[in-house]
């Protein structure tokens, strides 16, 4: 009889430590999918938890740059003692806020989803209670929350359009599963980093709020748009899909080199989700179309598929057949709203457009270096010695993002659009000022004007590839 009772307990303490070992993230993908293609990722692993549990990361390809933890990709040499000390005053704020929050301690307010507690109820709290203006000032909140962006800025959204109450999430599910979010983004980035996502959710709150869409998008449609919004880039390495094919890298092999970046962002939402079960309390058939339908929206924001979608686009304004009683009419439109969303940067004053002109740039200049330093082909705009910020921005500004957000404005004509406009405009003369040979080729450009624009066309729409 004591045999088998140690026995017993002995199988019961076995089987739990499994589970736990089973339910190891690695990466942002959890081992309890019976999603095939979670299933390989989880398979492979990641290069940051294998090196945690005394695992040499294998190569996984032919070339020896897929060694390297991307995490580290754009980290430097000087920083690095500051990143720790960054991630501690992160995790204090959260024990903060989780400590002295009103809800969680039971304590009655007259707000039951208080957001913000005293840590937060100055500048911060003030800011979000103008997070519908296009002026929004999303690092200058990234700093007042301690770097927790994304988190508090998405969080606020879901409760104030009501989503938290009506769909019945559990508190803790979800802000577990918005701090996971943001942390499997790489903040060494310089611009693909939560604070883009952050920046990314808010101007998608604009666009919910613009008259077509409040009157017509459901609170299920809301739901995905927010959620799309902060999972957009989740994960991403900081290098764009050619680099990752060139480099036969295994989310290129996995994805079989399309879409290879959106596919993994969605997949790893679809970890995420799955991992906190922030849904798991609605029907199966809900959350599996809540999964599809975030896939949809974050796929729709490769670059690449740019012109098929601006096509149609342009299709259902010129042939007035839009109808957004229609559910696919209405996840269409939230398809184009991501995607302004997502190149949005050009549209914002000067002072935070420049910002984000200079963090893209330092990104795709960087994997321009390790190009070079690897002897691979250099891509398009990487070469720090033959582009410019100007000339990039120049180039996307001309090629990608003026003829997206004229048609968005043909589709919604109102304040907001035409002061995107104003500022696409102002903002790309401003980069025309500060390019040296502007001048001198605009002058070229009157004379010869089938040359002046065949090579930035290319060059804008690579650069479009990159920021996918």
């Amino acid at each position: 009889m004591r045999f088998k009772f140690f026995f017993s307990l002995w199988s019961v303490t076995s089987s739990w430590c499994i589970k736990k070992i089973c339910n190891v993230r690695r990466g942002a993908i959890s081992y309890d999918s019976s999603d095939q293609t979670a299933l390989y990722i989880r398979m492979l692993g990641d290069v940051r938890v294998r090196s945690q549990v005394g695992f040499e990361p294998e190569r996984r390809g032919s070339h020896p740059y897929l060694g390297v933890d991307f995490r580290t990709l754009h980290s430097r040499a000087e920083s690095a003692g500051s990143i720790p000390a960054r991630r501690i005053r992160r995790l204090f704020s959260f024990q903060r806020h989780l400590l002295s929050s009103r809800l969680l301690r039971g304590a009655p307010h007259l707000n039951p989803l208080h957001i913000l507690d005293e840590d937060y109820c100055g500048q911060a709290k003030c800011m979000l209670e103008k997070v519908g203006s296009w002026n929004f000032d999303i690092f200058l909140f990234d700093r007042l929350t301690n770097g927790n962006s994304l988190v508090f800025l998405t969080f606020n959204l879901l409760n104030q359009y009501g989503l938290i109450e009506l769909f019945q999430l559990d508190m803790v599910k979800l802000r577990r599963f918005l701090v996971l979010v943001q942390e499997d983004y790489h903040n060494q980035n310089p611009y693909h980093n939560a604070v883009h996502a952050a920046d990314v959710t808010q101007a998608m709150h604009c666009y919910l709020r613009e008259p077509k869409l409040a009157q017509s998008l459901t609170s299920f449609d809301i739901l995905l748009g927010l959620l799309a919004a902060a999972t957009h880039d989740l994960d991403h390495p900081g290098v764009n899909q050619p680099f990752l094919i060139k480099t036969n890298h295994y989310l290129a092999a996995l994805y079989r080199n399309t879409s290879v970046l959106e596919n993994h962002h969605w997949r790893s939402a679809v970890g995420l989700l799955r991992e906190t079960e922030l849904f798991s309390h609605l029907p199966v058939e809900d959350s599996l179309s809540i999964e599809r339908q975030l896939g949809s929206l974050i796929l729709a924001t490769d670059i690449s598929r740019q012109n098929e979608y601006l096509s149609r686009f342009r299709t259902h304004l010129d042939e007035n057949d839009l109808c957004l009683g229609h559910a696919s009419h209405r996840h269409f439109v939230l398809q184009m709203a991501l995607k302004c969303a997502d190149i949005c940067n050009p549209c914002r004053p000067w002072e935070l457009s420049k910002q984000w002109s200079e963090k893209v740039t330092e990104e795709f200049f960087h994997q321009g270096d390790i190009e070079k330093k690897h002897k691979l082909e250099i891509s398009p705009l990487c070469d720090s010695e033959a582009n410019t910020i100007a000339s990039v921005q120049i180039g996307f500004m001309t090629y990608v993002v003026e003829p997206l957000f004229a048609e968005w404005a043909r589709f919604s004509d109102t304040r907001l659009s035409q002061t995107m406009l104003g500022h696409l405009g102002l903002n790309k003369a401003s980069w025309s000022a500060l390019e040296p040979e502007a001048s001198g080729s605009s002058e070229e450009g009157e004379s010869e004007p089938g040359r002046a624009t065949e090579e930035p066309s290319s060059r804008a729409l690579s650069q479009g590839s990159q920021e996918s």
